[in-house]
């Protein structure tokens, strides 16, 4: 993204190239915005739950219908390849046919008698206007997974998304309005921090949610707390998968490969840090190397590519200086770690060994397509490493004794998320997020569903 005196421009990544300029909203705009929103869901939230379930069943059949169009813009905007474009689609889908059906089950009344045969109702009653200030690694993902969630139950719904993936934003609106969404009740913001800032202030909206860096989420809860408005902030982790004993290599060094590349690497969940248990770290190494040379880098519109540029420049030079810092603490480039001359914001599949403590490859998100590569010494030891992170957002587990897996990632793992011989990022029926510095708050699964909703008692209680 290029700052511009009142707008920006969003950049290819993939060349380096300007898309596209747009301008800021003007704060009496941005304020008329959540008002009109607002005034949107008092008519919304008197819908009933078959009606809603309606329309955002409407919205997956509309974003299958604009799939190629949507797939190619988020690539051109954010640089990943096509095929996963193709996929977030698909997913965003599922998410609406699963909140279409499902959603009316978790929302709809309960009804508990009360002592001495009184009775009660529990209302899962829409509260307002949700605001939403969400990332770039999943242009289409990322807005949808909480705004059908909220717009099925209820509520109004207010968009700051990335600038760089405006485009994809403003499409999103397009789609949702063609599906038959009432005008102004999903609304896109073109606004800057300060504006932010205020959007959270303003007494129509009853909620926040954010997808961002820690430090970010810090700001914006302490804003929204200030203002005693709920939040929940998904920030991100350095997920370890850990490779015990009695794994199998190479399916284990396949899914790690995959797991460290997709999305270019740039994904919350991803799988950041790889501990290896002493007596196959070996083994993994060298397939994990090997499988990882493998990956193409290259221009994510050709069908060949399994890597595409970083999403920005300034990304991409984080990262290159987090892999120099854990060089110069001791850390060994196996793989990768050297900036390509080409154009465009590309940087090479890295895989990095010998790391300890206190350097950023150990400690830190390295958002990329960076591997961490860490020595356990038993399959305890290996738990204890993966738990040794300020973060817990997902992580896996490779073992041949599945359910010896499953019981380590219920008891021990200290994560929010854990696959087991695999590596995913969501699915519809199955809750999303994390604890520790990975934020709080749960979407998908019926969860997400209930998070900004008025948990509503109404009783008749026999005296």
């Amino acid at each position: 993204m290029e700052t511009l005196v009142n707008g920006f421009s969003t950049i290819n990544p993939t060349t380096g190239e300007e898309i596209k300029e747009y301008e800021y909203m003007s704060n009496e705009e941005a304020q008329n915005a959540v008002e009109k929103c607002h005034n949107a869901f008092k008519e919304w939230r008197l819908k009933s739950l078959a009606e809603r379930a309606k329309i955002i069943k409407a919205i997956g059949e509309e974003l299958k219908k604009n799939k190629d169009k949507f797939v190619k813009l988020m690539t051109q905007e954010m640089g990943k390849v096509l095929k996963q474009s193709d996929q977030e689609i698909d997913l965003c889908s599922a998410i609406c046919e699963y909140t279409a059906t499902e959603g009316q089950e978790h929302l709809k009344d309960e009804e508990r008698e009360l002592p001495n045969g009184g009775k009660g109702i529990i209302s899962y009653s829409p509260t307002g206007v949700i605001y939403g200030i969400q990332p770039w690694n999943f242009p289409a993902y990322q807005a949808v997974r909480y705004s059908i969630a909220n717009l099925m139950a209820g509520n109004g719904v207010l968009l700051k998304h990335s600038s760089g993936v405006t485009g994809s934003a403003l499409l999103l609106q397009e789609i949702y309005e063609s599906a038959g969404l009432p005008k102004n009740l999903f609304t896109v913001l073109l606004i800057e921090h300060d504006q932010s800032d205020a959007i959270i202030e303003n007494e129509l909206v009853r909620g926040v949610t954010l997808t961002g860096s820690p430090d970010a989420g810090k700001i914006i809860a302490e804003k929204a707390g200030a203002a005693l408005k709920k939040t929940v902030l998904e920030l991100g982790s350095n997920d370890a998968y850990l490779v015990l004993d009695d794994a199998d290599i190479e399916l284990a060094a396949k899914t790690s490969v995959m797991g460290r590349i997709y999305n270019n690497g740039e994904t919350c969940v991803a799988a950041k840090r790889f501990v290896v248990v002493e007596k196959v770290y070996d083994e993994f190494r060298d397939a994990f190397v090997k499988a990882m040379k493998e990956v193409k880098l290259g221009d994510p519109t050709k069908e060949d590519s399994d890597l595409g540029p970083m999403a920005r420049e300034d990304l991409r030079e984080t990262l290159h200086e987090q892999v120099q810092e854990s060089v110069k603490k001791g850390a060994k480039i196996l793989m990768g770690g050297e900036m390509p001359d080409t154009d465009g914001f590309f940087y090479p599949a890295t895989i990095l060994e010998n790391l300890e403590p206190g350097q950023p490859a150990y400690d830190d998100e390295l958002f990329g397509p960076v591997a961490s590569l860490i020595k356990a010494k038993d399959n305890e030891d290996a738990m204890r490493i993966a738990n040794d992170s300020r973060f817990g957002l997902g992580g896996g587990i490779f073992s041949k004794n599945e359910d010896k897996a499953f019981e380590l990632a219920k008891k021990h793992f200290d994560t929010g998320m854990v696959f087991i011989n695999s590596f995913g990022l969501a699915s519809p029926n199955m809750p999303f997020g994390g604890v520790k510095n990975s934020g709080y708050g749960r979407e998908h699964g019926g969860f997400g569903i209930r998070e900004f909703v008025n948990v509503k008692a109404v009783m008749k209680v026999n005296m």
